[in-house]
Protein backbone atom coordinates (compact mmCIF):
# COMPACT_ATOMS: atom_id res chain seq x y z
CA UNK A 1 0.00 0.00 0.00
CA UNK A 2 1.45 3.11 -0.83
CA UNK A 3 1.70 6.41 1.26
CA UNK A 4 1.40 9.63 0.47
CA UNK A 5 2.49 12.96 2.51
CA UNK A 6 -1.36 14.70 3.19
CA UNK A 7 -1.66 17.71 1.75
CA UNK A 8 -2.37 20.97 4.54
CA UNK A 9 -4.03 23.99 3.90
CA UNK A 10 -4.47 27.20 5.98
CA UNK A 11 -5.72 30.61 5.14
CA UNK A 12 -4.94 33.85 6.32
CA UNK A 13 -1.63 34.62 8.43
CA UNK A 14 -3.00 33.88 11.72
CA UNK A 15 -1.48 31.56 13.84
CA UNK A 16 -2.89 28.08 13.86
CA UNK A 17 -5.29 27.13 16.64
CA UNK A 18 -7.24 24.32 15.19
CA UNK A 19 -7.17 21.70 12.85
CA UNK A 20 -9.66 19.22 10.35
CA UNK A 21 -8.17 16.26 9.49
CA UNK A 22 -10.84 15.97 5.83
CA UNK A 23 -11.05 12.35 4.41
CA UNK A 24 -11.85 11.80 1.54
CA UNK A 25 -14.00 9.55 -0.86
CA UNK A 26 -13.91 6.22 -2.67
CA UNK A 27 -11.60 6.38 -5.28
CA UNK A 28 -10.48 10.18 -4.73
CA UNK A 29 -7.31 11.54 -3.04
CA UNK A 30 -6.38 14.52 -0.82
CA UNK A 31 -6.95 16.83 -3.32
CA UNK A 32 -11.09 16.41 -3.68
CA UNK A 33 -11.70 18.59 -1.34
CA UNK A 34 -9.24 20.95 -1.24
CA UNK A 35 -11.51 23.64 -3.43
CA UNK A 36 -14.07 23.30 -0.44
CA UNK A 37 -11.84 24.12 2.13
CA UNK A 38 -10.27 27.08 0.09
CA UNK A 39 -13.79 28.37 0.14
CA UNK A 40 -14.53 27.79 3.71
CA UNK A 41 -12.02 30.78 4.46
CA UNK A 42 -11.45 30.29 7.91
CA UNK A 43 -7.64 31.37 9.30
CA UNK A 44 -6.27 30.02 11.92
CA UNK A 45 -7.61 26.81 11.10
CA UNK A 46 -5.44 24.19 9.31
CA UNK A 47 -7.08 21.73 6.99
CA UNK A 48 -4.66 17.83 6.98
CA UNK A 49 -6.03 16.32 3.30
CA UNK A 50 -5.06 12.93 3.90
CA UNK A 51 -4.70 10.40 0.94
CA UNK A 52 -5.97 6.77 1.17
CA UNK A 53 -3.93 3.50 0.05
CA UNK A 54 -4.52 2.13 -2.93
CA UNK A 55 -6.02 -1.46 -2.28
CA UNK A 56 -8.63 -4.08 -4.08
CA UNK A 57 -12.28 -3.06 -3.63
CA UNK A 58 -14.51 -5.95 -3.82
CA UNK A 59 -17.64 -4.02 -5.10
CA UNK A 60 -15.61 -2.66 -7.80
CA UNK A 61 -14.05 -5.83 -9.32
CA UNK A 62 -11.37 -5.95 -7.22
CA UNK A 63 -10.34 -3.01 -8.93
CA UNK A 64 -7.12 -1.25 -7.11
CA UNK A 65 -7.88 2.27 -6.59
CA UNK A 66 -7.60 4.98 -3.02
CA UNK A 67 -9.69 3.24 -0.41
CA UNK A 68 -9.97 3.61 3.55
CA UNK A 69 -10.89 0.14 3.58
CA UNK A 70 -13.08 -2.53 0.96
CA UNK A 71 -16.50 -2.91 0.02
CA UNK A 72 -17.73 -6.17 -0.16
CA UNK A 73 -21.37 -5.57 -1.67
CA UNK A 74 -23.72 -3.12 -2.45
CA UNK A 75 -25.27 -3.32 1.00
CA UNK A 76 -23.17 -1.16 2.92
CA UNK A 77 -23.94 -2.07 6.39
CA UNK A 78 -23.30 -6.60 5.17
CA UNK A 79 -19.87 -8.10 5.44
CA UNK A 80 -18.43 -4.63 6.34
CA UNK A 81 -14.66 -4.47 6.56
CA UNK A 82 -13.59 -4.53 9.90
CA UNK A 83 -9.96 -4.83 9.53
CA UNK A 84 -9.63 -2.50 6.85
CA UNK A 85 -11.52 -0.04 9.38
CA UNK A 86 -9.05 -0.64 12.26
CA UNK A 87 -6.32 -0.01 9.81
CA UNK A 88 -7.70 2.97 8.46
CA UNK A 89 -8.68 4.45 12.05
CA UNK A 90 -5.12 3.97 13.43
CA UNK A 91 -3.85 6.04 10.22
CA UNK A 92 -6.83 9.10 12.01
CA UNK A 93 -5.17 8.52 15.24
CA UNK A 94 -1.78 8.76 14.00
CA UNK A 95 -3.00 12.31 12.48
CA UNK A 96 -4.29 13.62 15.39
CA UNK A 97 -1.53 13.02 17.09
CA UNK A 98 0.74 14.41 15.09
CA UNK A 99 -1.44 17.84 15.62
CA UNK A 100 -1.45 17.33 19.02
CA UNK A 101 2.47 17.22 18.92
CA UNK A 102 1.96 20.73 17.13
CA UNK A 103 0.94 22.43 19.96
CA UNK A 104 -3.39 21.35 18.98
CA UNK A 105 -5.47 20.62 21.90
CA UNK A 106 -7.93 17.58 21.30
CA UNK A 107 -10.58 19.81 21.76
CA UNK A 108 -9.68 21.71 18.51
CA UNK A 109 -9.10 18.85 16.31
CA UNK A 110 -11.88 17.71 14.13
CA UNK A 111 -12.19 14.53 12.01
CA UNK A 112 -14.38 15.19 8.95
CA UNK A 113 -14.98 13.30 5.63
CA UNK A 114 -17.24 12.55 2.95
CA UNK A 115 -18.72 9.51 1.83
CA UNK A 116 -16.35 6.62 2.98
CA UNK A 117 -14.05 9.20 4.33
CA UNK A 118 -17.13 10.41 6.14
CA UNK A 119 -17.95 6.51 7.72
CA UNK A 120 -14.12 6.44 8.35
CA UNK A 121 -14.27 10.08 10.07
CA UNK A 122 -17.34 8.54 12.50
CA UNK A 123 -15.55 4.93 13.54
CA UNK A 124 -12.26 6.94 14.05
CA UNK A 125 -13.40 9.62 15.92
CA UNK A 126 -16.19 8.74 17.82
CA UNK A 127 -16.15 4.50 18.35
CA UNK A 128 -12.42 5.02 19.17
CA UNK A 129 -12.73 8.47 21.17
CA UNK A 130 -10.15 10.68 19.77
CA UNK A 131 -12.24 13.31 17.94
CA UNK A 132 -12.47 15.44 21.14
CA UNK A 133 -13.78 18.38 19.02
CA UNK A 134 -16.34 17.18 16.86
CA UNK A 135 -17.06 14.98 14.25
CA UNK A 136 -18.58 15.99 10.41
CA UNK A 137 -19.64 13.28 7.96
CA UNK A 138 -21.11 14.29 4.67
CA UNK A 139 -22.80 11.89 2.73
CA UNK A 140 -21.63 8.85 5.32
CA UNK A 141 -23.14 6.27 7.68
CA UNK A 142 -21.89 4.90 10.74
CA UNK A 143 -19.55 1.59 10.16
CA UNK A 144 -20.42 -1.83 12.50
CA UNK A 145 -23.45 0.13 14.01
CA UNK A 146 -24.49 -3.20 15.46
CA UNK A 147 -21.14 -3.20 17.53
CA UNK A 148 -20.97 0.49 18.65
CA UNK A 149 -21.69 0.40 21.81
CA UNK A 150 -18.51 -2.33 22.56
CA UNK A 151 -16.43 0.36 20.78
CA UNK A 152 -17.87 3.97 21.69
CA UNK A 153 -15.14 5.61 24.40
CA UNK A 154 -16.89 6.64 27.70
CA UNK A 155 -17.82 9.38 28.23
CA UNK A 156 -17.33 11.49 25.04
CA UNK A 157 -20.88 12.12 24.72
CA UNK A 158 -20.68 15.86 24.18
CA UNK A 159 -18.39 15.60 21.37
CA UNK A 160 -20.56 17.73 18.39
CA UNK A 161 -21.48 15.91 15.52
CA UNK A 162 -22.09 17.05 12.14
CA UNK A 163 -24.04 14.86 9.22
CA UNK A 164 -25.51 16.03 5.90
CA UNK A 165 -26.89 14.05 2.79
CA UNK A 166 -28.39 14.10 -0.19
CA UNK A 167 -32.23 13.48 -1.03
CA UNK A 168 -31.74 11.94 -4.05
CA UNK A 169 -28.37 10.19 -2.80
CA UNK A 170 -28.18 6.51 -4.47
CA UNK A 171 -24.50 5.22 -3.57
CA UNK A 172 -25.36 5.82 0.46
CA UNK A 173 -29.05 5.80 0.82
CA UNK A 174 -30.57 8.32 2.69
CA UNK A 175 -32.41 5.83 4.97
CA UNK A 176 -28.60 4.45 5.93
CA UNK A 177 -27.48 8.29 7.22
CA UNK A 178 -30.87 8.52 9.02
CA UNK A 179 -30.44 5.32 10.68
CA UNK A 180 -26.90 6.43 11.58
CA UNK A 181 -28.10 9.57 13.36
CA UNK A 182 -30.72 7.67 15.52
CA UNK A 183 -28.17 5.37 16.34
CA UNK A 184 -25.74 8.16 17.52
CA UNK A 185 -28.46 10.32 19.30
CA UNK A 186 -29.53 7.03 20.96
CA UNK A 187 -26.08 6.80 22.57
CA UNK A 188 -26.83 10.61 23.79
CA UNK A 189 -25.32 12.35 20.55
CA UNK A 190 -26.00 15.55 19.61
CA UNK A 191 -26.04 15.23 15.79
CA UNK A 192 -26.90 18.29 14.01
CA UNK A 193 -28.75 17.32 10.75
CA UNK A 194 -28.63 18.68 7.35
CA UNK A 195 -30.88 17.31 4.21
CA UNK A 196 -30.51 18.85 0.74
CA UNK A 197 -32.41 17.93 -2.49
CA UNK A 198 -28.62 16.92 -4.17
CA UNK A 199 -27.68 13.24 -4.94
CA UNK A 200 -24.14 11.87 -3.89
CA UNK A 201 -22.72 15.34 -3.63
CA UNK A 202 -21.95 18.92 -2.05
CA UNK A 203 -23.74 22.43 -2.69
CA UNK A 204 -23.03 25.40 -1.90
CA UNK A 205 -25.92 25.65 1.05
CA UNK A 206 -24.16 22.76 2.37
CA UNK A 207 -20.85 24.55 2.24
CA UNK A 208 -22.40 27.44 4.03
CA UNK A 209 -23.83 25.25 6.75
CA UNK A 210 -19.91 23.27 7.54
CA UNK A 211 -18.52 26.51 7.37
CA UNK A 212 -20.89 28.19 10.25
CA UNK A 213 -20.93 24.65 12.15
CA UNK A 214 -17.09 24.95 12.45
CA UNK A 215 -16.75 28.54 13.08
CA UNK A 216 -19.52 27.65 16.37
CA UNK A 217 -17.54 24.58 17.87
CA UNK A 218 -14.00 25.81 17.46
CA UNK A 219 -15.43 29.55 18.71
CA UNK A 220 -13.59 30.82 15.65
CA UNK A 221 -14.55 34.81 14.68
CA UNK A 222 -17.03 34.21 11.90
Amino acid sequence: MTTLAPLEFVAGNQSVRASVIWLHGLGADGHDFLPVVQMLSLPGVRFILPHAPERPVTVNGGYVMPAWYDIRGSGLDMDEDEAGLAQSSRTVDGLIEHEQGRGIALSQIIVAGFSQGGALALYAGLARGKAQGGVMALSAYLPLMADFSTRCAVDIHTVPVFMAHGMQDVVVPLQLAELSRQKLVSFGFDVAWQVYPMAHSVCEEEIDAIRAWLVQVLELRA
